[in-house]
Protein backbone atom coordinates (compact mmCIF):
# COMPACT_ATOMS: atom_id res chain seq x y z
CA UNK A 1 0.00 0.00 0.00
CA UNK A 2 3.00 2.50 1.27
CA UNK A 3 4.70 1.28 -2.20
CA UNK A 4 1.84 1.87 -4.34
CA UNK A 5 0.97 5.62 -2.66
CA UNK A 6 4.89 6.50 -3.44
CA UNK A 7 3.88 5.77 -6.89
CA UNK A 8 1.45 8.05 -7.44
CA UNK A 9 3.25 10.58 -5.61
CA UNK A 10 5.96 10.35 -7.79
CA UNK A 11 3.86 10.21 -11.29
CA UNK A 12 2.42 13.29 -9.92
CA UNK A 13 4.97 15.22 -9.67
CA UNK A 14 6.42 13.84 -13.07
CA UNK A 15 3.04 14.53 -14.45
CA UNK A 16 3.10 18.15 -12.92
CA UNK A 17 6.68 18.75 -14.21
CA UNK A 18 5.62 17.67 -18.03
CA UNK A 19 3.05 20.15 -17.35
CA UNK A 20 5.04 22.68 -16.52
CA UNK A 21 8.35 21.95 -19.25
CA UNK A 22 5.65 21.86 -21.99
CA UNK A 23 3.76 25.41 -20.89
CA UNK A 24 2.52 27.15 -22.70
CA UNK A 25 1.33 24.61 -25.70
CA UNK A 26 -2.32 26.69 -26.58
CA UNK A 27 -4.05 30.47 -25.49
CA UNK A 28 -3.30 32.14 -22.26
CA UNK A 29 -5.90 34.56 -20.97
CA UNK A 30 -5.45 37.59 -18.70
CA UNK A 31 -8.14 38.30 -17.65
CA UNK A 32 -8.69 42.33 -16.56
CA UNK A 33 -11.34 43.21 -13.79
CA UNK A 34 -11.98 46.63 -15.67
CA UNK A 35 -13.26 47.99 -19.18
CA UNK A 36 -10.39 48.82 -21.82
CA UNK A 37 -9.27 51.80 -21.97
CA UNK A 38 -8.08 52.18 -17.85
CA UNK A 39 -4.56 51.66 -16.31
CA UNK A 40 -5.06 47.77 -15.23
CA UNK A 41 -5.97 46.85 -19.42
CA UNK A 42 -3.16 49.23 -20.28
CA UNK A 43 -0.51 47.61 -18.29
CA UNK A 44 -2.38 43.78 -19.09
CA UNK A 45 -2.15 44.54 -22.75
CA UNK A 46 1.79 45.79 -23.08
CA UNK A 47 3.09 42.60 -21.46
CA UNK A 48 0.96 40.43 -23.06
CA UNK A 49 2.05 41.54 -26.01
CA UNK A 50 5.48 40.85 -25.54
CA UNK A 51 4.62 37.12 -23.72
CA UNK A 52 2.69 36.20 -26.76
CA UNK A 53 6.16 37.41 -29.19
CA UNK A 54 8.10 35.12 -26.89
CA UNK A 55 6.02 31.94 -26.10
CA UNK A 56 4.37 31.71 -30.06
CA UNK A 57 0.98 31.29 -28.22
CA UNK A 58 -1.49 33.89 -27.64
CA UNK A 59 -2.10 36.07 -24.66
CA UNK A 60 -5.33 37.58 -24.94
CA UNK A 61 -6.37 40.46 -22.58
CA UNK A 62 -10.40 39.42 -21.55
CA UNK A 63 -12.06 42.32 -19.47
CA UNK A 64 -14.80 41.27 -16.97
CA UNK A 65 -15.37 44.71 -16.12
CA UNK A 66 -17.44 45.46 -13.09
CA UNK A 67 -17.67 45.81 -9.06
CA UNK A 68 -13.88 47.46 -8.99
CA UNK A 69 -12.29 44.41 -10.14
CA UNK A 70 -14.02 41.77 -8.12
CA UNK A 71 -16.20 40.49 -10.86
CA UNK A 72 -13.09 39.08 -13.00
CA UNK A 73 -10.72 38.18 -9.68
CA UNK A 74 -14.03 35.82 -9.08
CA UNK A 75 -13.39 34.49 -12.49
CA UNK A 76 -9.91 33.76 -12.04
CA UNK A 77 -10.52 32.35 -8.52
CA UNK A 78 -12.75 29.73 -9.68
CA UNK A 79 -10.38 28.77 -12.88
CA UNK A 80 -8.65 25.36 -13.18
CA UNK A 81 -5.21 26.23 -11.71
CA UNK A 82 -3.28 24.99 -14.77
CA UNK A 83 -1.18 28.17 -15.66
CA UNK A 84 -4.07 29.03 -18.68
CA UNK A 85 -5.80 31.76 -17.14
CA UNK A 86 -4.55 34.62 -15.39
CA UNK A 87 -5.39 37.84 -14.01
CA UNK A 88 -3.34 40.99 -13.73
CA UNK A 89 -4.31 41.83 -10.30
CA UNK A 90 -5.13 45.02 -8.71
CA UNK A 91 -5.17 46.73 -5.48
CA UNK A 92 -8.84 47.44 -5.90
CA UNK A 93 -9.38 43.67 -5.68
CA UNK A 94 -6.78 42.20 -3.62
CA UNK A 95 -6.15 44.56 -0.82
CA UNK A 96 -9.44 47.13 -0.76
CA UNK A 97 -12.14 44.63 -1.76
CA UNK A 98 -11.42 42.26 1.24
CA UNK A 99 -12.08 45.49 3.44
CA UNK A 100 -14.81 47.13 1.78
CA UNK A 101 -17.41 44.50 1.06
CA UNK A 102 -19.41 42.83 3.77
CA UNK A 103 -19.55 39.77 1.34
CA UNK A 104 -16.81 38.95 -1.26
CA UNK A 105 -16.48 35.06 -3.29
CA UNK A 106 -13.10 34.33 -3.02
CA UNK A 107 -10.39 35.56 -0.47
CA UNK A 108 -7.36 37.27 -1.90
CA UNK A 109 -4.41 35.38 -0.58
CA UNK A 110 -5.72 32.21 -0.65
CA UNK A 111 -7.48 32.09 -3.74
CA UNK A 112 -4.94 32.84 -5.56
CA UNK A 113 -0.83 31.92 -6.47
CA UNK A 114 1.20 35.13 -6.70
CA UNK A 115 2.93 35.38 -9.95
CA UNK A 116 4.45 38.50 -10.65
CA UNK A 117 4.70 42.34 -9.04
CA UNK A 118 4.78 44.61 -12.09
CA UNK A 119 4.52 48.10 -9.98
CA UNK A 120 2.38 51.36 -9.22
CA UNK A 121 1.43 54.18 -10.99
CA UNK A 122 0.24 57.17 -8.74
CA UNK A 123 -3.36 58.81 -8.23
CA UNK A 124 -3.14 62.29 -9.85
CA UNK A 125 -5.56 64.87 -9.04
CA UNK A 126 -6.95 66.31 -12.15
CA UNK A 127 -9.63 68.63 -12.59
CA UNK A 128 -11.54 70.21 -15.77
CA UNK A 129 -10.28 73.46 -16.82
CA UNK A 130 -13.71 75.31 -16.58
CA UNK A 131 -12.45 74.50 -12.67
CA UNK A 132 -11.38 77.81 -10.82
CA UNK A 133 -8.42 76.93 -9.32
CA UNK A 134 -4.70 76.76 -10.35
CA UNK A 135 -3.32 74.87 -7.40
CA UNK A 136 -4.98 72.28 -3.90
CA UNK A 137 -4.89 75.74 -1.86
CA UNK A 138 -7.55 77.11 -4.76
CA UNK A 139 -9.41 74.20 -4.84
CA UNK A 140 -9.57 73.98 -1.54
CA UNK A 141 -10.86 76.96 -0.79
CA UNK A 142 -13.23 76.93 -3.81
CA UNK A 143 -15.12 73.72 -2.08
CA UNK A 144 -15.11 75.10 1.24
CA UNK A 145 -16.89 77.98 -0.77
CA UNK A 146 -19.02 75.88 -2.13
CA UNK A 147 -19.81 72.78 -0.02
CA UNK A 148 -21.23 69.76 -1.94
CA UNK A 149 -21.87 71.50 -4.78
CA UNK A 150 -19.05 70.06 -6.98
CA UNK A 151 -18.10 66.56 -7.39
CA UNK A 152 -16.15 63.75 -8.14
CA UNK A 153 -15.38 60.73 -10.35
CA UNK A 154 -14.16 57.82 -9.54
CA UNK A 155 -13.97 54.36 -11.36
CA UNK A 156 -16.58 52.96 -8.68
CA UNK A 157 -17.51 52.26 -5.60
CA UNK A 158 -13.89 51.13 -3.28
CA UNK A 159 -12.04 52.18 -5.88
CA UNK A 160 -8.63 53.61 -5.29
CA UNK A 161 -10.18 56.72 -6.72
CA UNK A 162 -12.42 56.73 -4.30
CA UNK A 163 -11.01 56.18 -1.71
CA UNK A 164 -8.80 58.90 -2.91
CA UNK A 165 -11.20 61.50 -2.70
CA UNK A 166 -12.82 60.53 0.59
CA UNK A 167 -8.94 60.77 2.01
CA UNK A 168 -8.47 64.42 0.44
CA UNK A 169 -11.93 65.05 1.75
CA UNK A 170 -11.22 64.22 5.38
CA UNK A 171 -7.33 65.56 4.98
CA UNK A 172 -8.59 68.52 4.01
CA UNK A 173 -11.82 69.40 5.72
CA UNK A 174 -14.36 69.96 2.51
CA UNK A 175 -17.19 68.26 1.18
CA UNK A 176 -17.21 66.77 -2.58
CA UNK A 177 -20.06 64.58 -3.93
CA UNK A 178 -18.64 61.36 -5.11
CA UNK A 179 -20.37 60.29 -8.70
CA UNK A 180 -19.22 56.44 -9.41
CA UNK A 181 -18.17 54.89 -12.69
CA UNK A 182 -17.93 51.54 -14.05
CA UNK A 183 -14.39 51.82 -15.00
CA UNK A 184 -12.14 54.89 -15.51
CA UNK A 185 -12.60 54.84 -19.41
CA UNK A 186 -16.24 56.67 -18.82
CA UNK A 187 -15.07 58.27 -15.52
CA UNK A 188 -12.60 60.21 -17.80
CA UNK A 189 -14.84 60.76 -20.74
CA UNK A 190 -17.38 62.84 -18.29
CA UNK A 191 -14.47 64.90 -16.62
CA UNK A 192 -13.25 65.55 -20.15
CA UNK A 193 -16.86 66.98 -20.84
CA UNK A 194 -17.38 68.65 -17.93
CA UNK A 195 -19.68 66.56 -16.42
CA UNK A 196 -17.99 66.10 -13.44
CA UNK A 197 -15.01 68.68 -11.52
CA UNK A 198 -12.12 66.26 -11.01
CA UNK A 199 -11.04 63.04 -10.05
CA UNK A 200 -8.00 61.06 -8.37
CA UNK A 201 -7.57 58.97 -10.54
CA UNK A 202 -4.26 56.86 -11.90
CA UNK A 203 -1.80 58.12 -14.61
CA UNK A 204 -2.19 56.34 -17.13
CA UNK A 205 -5.61 57.40 -18.22
CA UNK A 206 -5.28 61.52 -17.57
CA UNK A 207 -1.49 61.79 -18.89
CA UNK A 208 -2.29 62.49 -21.98
CA UNK A 209 -5.26 64.67 -21.62
CA UNK A 210 -3.42 66.92 -18.97
CA UNK A 211 -0.45 67.00 -21.41
CA UNK A 212 -2.58 68.26 -24.03
CA UNK A 213 -3.98 71.00 -21.75
CA UNK A 214 -8.11 69.12 -21.49
CA UNK A 215 -7.40 68.67 -17.86
CA UNK A 216 -5.63 70.15 -15.02
CA UNK A 217 -3.11 68.32 -12.98
CA UNK A 218 -3.15 69.78 -9.34
CA UNK A 219 -0.96 67.24 -7.83
CA UNK A 220 0.66 63.48 -7.64
CA UNK A 221 0.49 60.77 -4.94
CA UNK A 222 4.21 59.89 -5.12
CA UNK A 223 6.67 60.90 -2.43
CA UNK A 224 8.45 62.93 -5.16
CA UNK A 225 7.74 64.23 -8.40
CA UNK A 226 7.51 62.23 -11.77
CA UNK A 227 8.93 62.54 -14.92
CA UNK A 228 6.10 62.20 -16.75
CA UNK A 229 4.37 65.47 -15.22
CA UNK A 230 7.49 67.41 -13.78
CA UNK A 231 4.89 70.67 -13.84
CA UNK A 232 2.71 68.98 -11.16
CA UNK A 233 3.50 68.65 -7.73
CA UNK A 234 3.60 66.18 -4.76
CA UNK A 235 0.27 66.52 -1.91
CA UNK A 236 3.13 66.68 0.52
CA UNK A 237 4.19 69.49 -1.25
CA UNK A 238 0.70 71.26 -1.37
CA UNK A 239 0.54 70.18 2.22
CA UNK A 240 -1.52 67.35 2.51
CA UNK A 241 0.21 65.17 4.48
CA UNK A 242 -0.77 61.56 4.96
CA UNK A 243 -2.16 61.16 1.28
CA UNK A 244 -0.86 57.14 0.77
CA UNK A 245 -3.26 55.96 -2.25
CA UNK A 246 -1.38 54.62 -5.36
CA UNK A 247 -3.07 51.63 -7.66
CA UNK A 248 -0.71 48.74 -7.70
CA UNK A 249 -1.19 45.88 -10.89
CA UNK A 250 0.49 42.24 -10.31
CA UNK A 251 0.02 38.86 -12.34
CA UNK A 252 -2.03 36.25 -10.14
CA UNK A 253 -3.02 32.71 -11.18
CA UNK A 254 -5.93 30.30 -9.55
CA UNK A 255 -4.29 28.89 -5.81
CA UNK A 256 -3.20 25.45 -6.47
CA UNK A 257 -1.22 26.11 -9.72
CA UNK A 258 2.28 24.26 -9.93
CA UNK A 259 5.29 26.01 -7.91
CA UNK A 260 6.75 25.20 -11.67
CA UNK A 261 4.32 27.20 -13.73
CA UNK A 262 4.31 30.43 -10.84
CA UNK A 263 8.16 30.21 -11.61
CA UNK A 264 8.16 30.45 -15.14
CA UNK A 265 5.48 32.83 -15.17
CA UNK A 266 7.90 34.71 -12.57
CA UNK A 267 10.87 34.72 -14.81
CA UNK A 268 9.27 35.64 -17.94
CA UNK A 269 7.29 38.40 -16.83
CA UNK A 270 9.91 40.45 -15.01
CA UNK A 271 11.87 40.04 -17.73
CA UNK A 272 9.66 41.42 -20.12
CA UNK A 273 9.51 44.54 -18.12
CA UNK A 274 13.11 44.61 -18.66
CA UNK A 275 12.72 45.24 -22.48
CA UNK A 276 13.38 48.81 -23.37
CA UNK A 277 10.38 48.95 -25.17
CA UNK A 278 7.97 47.22 -22.64
CA UNK A 279 9.37 49.40 -19.98
CA UNK A 280 9.13 52.85 -22.35
CA UNK A 281 5.68 51.94 -22.81
CA UNK A 282 4.53 51.14 -19.23
CA UNK A 283 7.17 54.44 -17.85
CA UNK A 284 5.04 56.67 -20.67
CA UNK A 285 2.15 55.94 -18.82
CA UNK A 286 3.55 56.68 -15.05
CA UNK A 287 4.09 53.07 -13.98
CA UNK A 288 7.06 52.64 -11.41
CA UNK A 289 8.36 49.27 -11.93
CA UNK A 290 9.65 47.06 -9.45
CA UNK A 291 10.80 43.30 -9.61
CA UNK A 292 9.96 40.76 -6.76
CA UNK A 293 9.93 36.94 -6.32
CA UNK A 294 6.41 35.48 -6.27
CA UNK A 295 6.73 34.72 -2.24
CA UNK A 296 8.03 38.67 -2.16
CA UNK A 297 4.65 39.58 -4.06
CA UNK A 298 2.49 37.31 -1.76
CA UNK A 299 4.11 39.03 1.32
CA UNK A 300 3.45 42.41 -0.44
CA UNK A 301 -0.57 40.92 -1.08
CA UNK A 302 -0.83 40.69 2.92
CA UNK A 303 0.40 43.78 4.12
CA UNK A 304 -1.64 45.51 1.69
CA UNK A 305 -4.80 44.05 2.73
CA UNK A 306 -3.65 45.18 6.17
CA UNK A 307 -2.82 48.77 5.40
CA UNK A 308 -5.82 49.18 3.49
CA UNK A 309 -7.97 47.56 6.70
CA UNK A 310 -6.78 50.44 8.58
CA UNK A 311 -7.45 53.52 6.21
CA UNK A 312 -10.91 52.31 5.01
CA UNK A 313 -11.49 51.97 9.00
CA UNK A 314 -10.79 55.25 9.31
CA UNK A 315 -12.21 57.39 6.43
CA UNK A 316 -15.36 54.76 7.81
CA UNK A 317 -15.69 53.58 4.24
CA UNK A 318 -17.74 50.31 3.86
CA UNK A 319 -20.38 48.40 1.54
CA UNK A 320 -22.48 45.71 3.55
Amino acid sequence: MLMRLGLMAVCMLFAVGAQAQGYPNKQVRMIVGFPPGGGTDVVARVISQKLTEWWGQAVTVENRAGATGTIGADVVAKSAPDGYTLIMGHVNSHAIAPNLFAKLPYDPIKDFAAVAYVGYVPNVLAVHPSIQAKSVKELVALLKAKPGQLNYASSGNGSTQHLAGELFKQLTGTSIVHVPYKGSGDAIKDLLAGVVAMNFDTMPPVLPHIQAGKLRGLAISTPKRVAQLPEVPTFAEEGIIGFDVANWYGVMAPAGTSREIVQKLNTDINKAMQVAEVRARLEAVGTQMREQSAADFEAYMKAEVAKYAKLLKDIGVRIE
